[in-house]
């Protein structure tokens, strides 16, 4: 019994913590942002976490740090050549799959 109050009760701070945390800000500004300091990092907010989840991810997803490299300069090179999503995943993971072979075998 005892473990399903704590865990209806982490559920239920977890939804309020959630909450509040996109509550607040709604309720803070009423007006339009006009502070271009502000529009600019509410901007790049996005991608500064999704490359903060998502480079650890890059490098440690593979056996081996050279592959990891590997796999994220392939993607790169593909993607600066506006490659579509697909081509830049499935050429990365084969080079990733490449990488880790020839390094088996050295």
């Amino acid at each position: 019994m005892t473990e399903t109050l704590y865990l209806c009760l982490s559920i239920v701070i977890m939804a309020m913590v959630t909450y509040l945390i996109r509550m607040l800000p709604l309720a803070a500004v009423r007006g339009k942002i006009k502070s271009r300091f502000v529009l600019d990092f509410l901007y790049y907010i996005p991608y500064a976490v999704l490359s903060a989840m998502t480079f650890p991810a890059i490098f440690y997803s593979t056996s081996s740090f050279i592959s990891a490299c590997v796999g994220l300069l392939i993607a790169l090179v593909l993607a600066f050549f506006e490659r579509g999503l697909m081509t830049v995943a499935l050429a990365s993971c084969a080079g990733v799959m490449v990488a880790e072979l020839i390094m088996s075998f050295i």
